[in-house]
C-alpha cells in the first residue's frame, strides 16, 4: 500500500482490520445482544417553510458513492454510466436532481463523487458535459483507497500477473470518512461554509436531494442519521438499524454479521421493522472531531467478504476482501438517531431485474429528476443465465417493457423480446434447455 502511494491513514485503517481478521473476527453481532429499533421520526409528518429548506440546502453537500463496476452484472465500468431511460444514465438523472433543487431555492448545492481506481475517468468523462456542474473551487469528485485482496488461506496479498489491477480492491464504502479526510476534501467543505452532507448510492435514484430533510437534519441537532423504511416479506437480506443492549447505542447489522441461528430472527419484519436504505447524512464538523480524536481511524465494524481473485471466473483463488459499511459509523456518533421515508428513496439496482423495473413504464421521471412510481412495482425474475450479464440482457430486451399493470414477471430460459411487448398480471414464460424463442413487438403478456 505505501508503494502504491496510498496516505497513511488509509494504510493504519486497513491495518486495525487485518489485525482483527487474523484474531478471527467475523463482525458478528448477535439477536441477543441487540433489541429492535423503535420510536423515530418520519419523513411524511416532515413540514418545513421554504426559508427553513433555504437555509439547510445552503450548508448541505450531496456526495454519491460510485466506486462500484456492477461486477454482477458482468459490467468492467461504472454502474451509473448505465442508461436508465430516455437516453439518460443515472448520473445525467442525478445530475437533473441536484440543478432542479439548485434553481428552486437559489442554492449552490455542491455534488460530489466519490470515485473508485476503475471508475474515475470514465465518471469524470460524462461530468465534462456539464461545466456548470461545479460549486466554488471544489471538486466533483475524491477518490476511494485501494487495498491488497487476501488469499483465503493464508490471509497473504493475492499475486495475479494475469492482471495485476485484480490484485487490489475497494474497502468498501465505510472508506467514505477516510477518504474525505485524506483528500482534503472534508477540510475544504467545512472552510467553504458547508455544515451537513447527505450521502446515498449513485445507482439509487429515489435518494435525490431534498430540502425537507435537509430542513429537518439541520435542527435536528444529530451528528449523524440514517434513513430506514419499512421492511416487507422481500427485505430479508440487507442490513438493519438494531439497538445495542449494553450502551443503548444504534448499530448496523448488515447480513454478513449474522449468526446462522440469529438468521429467522433478523429476517422477520414482525421483530425488526426497519431496514437500512444506505442514504444517510452526518455533521461534517462532528465527523471531523471523531477523526481527530481517533487519528483517522474510526473503528467501524469488519466485514469479511470471500470472492475469488478474478469475479468473473469462478475457478479463481479464493480470496478475503476486508469491507467496511459507511452505514455502520451510525454507532461512533453520541446522539445518532433514524428517520423512517417512503419506500420511493429505495429504488437500487443491484441486477438486471432492477433495471428492467426501472425502465418500464412503471416510472415516470419529472423535470425535477424524480422518479414517480405510476403502480406497485412488479417482481421481475430473469432468468440469470440469460439475462443476469448486462451485455445479454440487452441483446434480449433491447425495448423497455410495458410493466406498469404487471404482478410478477418471470422468465425460464432464453427468451428476446420485441418492441412494445405488454405484460399484465402475473405472466411466466418457459423455454426449454437449448431452445431460443421470441415475443413479437406488439405481444400483449397475459396470465394464462
Amino acid at each position: 500500500m505505501r508503494a502504491a502511494g496510498l496516505p497513511a491513514a488509509a494504510i493504519d485503517v486497513f491495518s486495525s482490520f487485518y489485525e482483527q481478521l487474523v484474531r478471527g473476527a467475523s463482525g458478528t453481532i448477535r439477536e441477543a445482544d441487540v433489541e429492535p429499533l423503535t420510536g423515530i421520526d418520519a419523513v411524511s409528518d416532515l413540514a418545513f417553510s421554504e426559508d427553513e429548506q433555504r437555509a439547510a440546502a445552503k450548508v448541505t453537500a450531496v456526495i454519491k458513492l460510485n466506486g462500484g463496476l456492477g461486477t454482477s452484472m458482468g459490467m468492467d465500468r461504472a454502474k451509473s454510466l448505465l442508461e436508465v431511460r430516455d437516453g439518460l444514465t443515472f448520473l445525467d438523472i442525478i445530475v437533473g436532481q441536484v440543478r432542479y433543487v439548485r434553481e428552486q431555492l437559489g442554492v449552490q448545492l455542491p455534488l460530489l463523487f466519490m470515485n473508485s481506481f476503475r471508475t474515475r475517468e470514465d465518471t469524470q468523462a460524462v461530468l465534462a458535459r456539464y461545466p456548470d456542474l461545479r460549486a466554488g473551487d471544489l471538486p466533483l469528485d475524491f477518490l476511494q483507497h485501494k487495498e491488497p485482496k487476501l488469499l483465503a488461506d493464508s490471509l497473504e496479498p493475492v499475486d495475479w500477473p494475469a492482471d495485476p489491477s485484480m490484485e487490489w480492491c475497494p474497502p468498501g464504502h465505510g472508506d467514505l470518512y477516510t477518504a474525505l479526510l485524506t483528500s482534503g476534501v472534508l477540510d475544504r467543505l467545512i472552510d467553504e461554509g458547508y455544515r451537513y452532507a447527505t450521502v446515498s448510492n449513485s445507482d439509487n435514484l429515489g435518494a435525490a436531494p431534498d430540502p425537507q430533510m435537509m430542513a429537518w437534519f439541520a435542527q435536528s441537532g444529530a451528528p449523524y442519521a440514517a434513513e430506514v423504511c419499512r421492511r416487507t416479506e422481500a427485505d430479508v437480506k440487507g442490513g438493519h438499524l438494531v439497538v445495542r443492549k449494553s450502551d443503548r447505542r444504534i448499530v448496523l447489522r448488515e447480513t454478513a454479521q449474522t449468526a446462522k441461528e440469529d438468521m429467522e430472527a433478523a429476517s422477520d419484519p414482525s421483530v425488526h421493522r426497519y431496514f437500512h436504505t444506505n442514504n444517510l447524512w452526518f455533521d461534517l464538523r462532528a465527523l471531523r472531531d471523531i477523526l481527530t480524536e481517533r487519528r483517522g481511524v474510526l473503528g467501524l465494524p469488519l466485514i469479511r467478504n470471500e470472492k475469488t481473485v478474478d469475479p468473473t471466473d469462478p475457478d479463481s483463488p479464493a480470496v478475503i476482501q476486508i469491507e467496511s459499511a459507511m452505514g455502520a459509523a451510525v454507532e461512533v456518533f453520541d446522539g445518532a438517531t433514524a428517520i423512517e421515508v417512503d419506500r420511493s428513496r429505495f429504488l437500487p439496482v443491484k441486477t438486471t431485474n432492477d433495471l428492467t423495473v426501472l425502465r418500464s413504464d412503471v416510472y415516470e421521471l419529472g423535470s425535477n429528476g424524480r422518479l414517480r412510481a405510476r403502480a406497485e412495482a412488479p417482481l421481475v425474475s430473469l432468468d440469470p443465465a440469460y439475462f443476469k450479464r448486462i451485455r445479454d440482457f440487452e441483446q434480449r430486451v433491447p425495448s423497455p417493457l410495458s410493466l406498469v399493470r404487471a404482478r410478477r414477471f418471470t422468465v425460464e430460459g432464453d427468451w428476446t423480446f420485441g418492441e412494445d411487448v405488454q405484460v399484465i398480471g402475473d405472466v411466466t414464460l418457459s423455454a426449454s434447455q437449448g431452445e431460443s424463442r421470441t415475443v413479437a413487438s406488439g405481444t400483449v403478456l397475459r396470465a394464462g
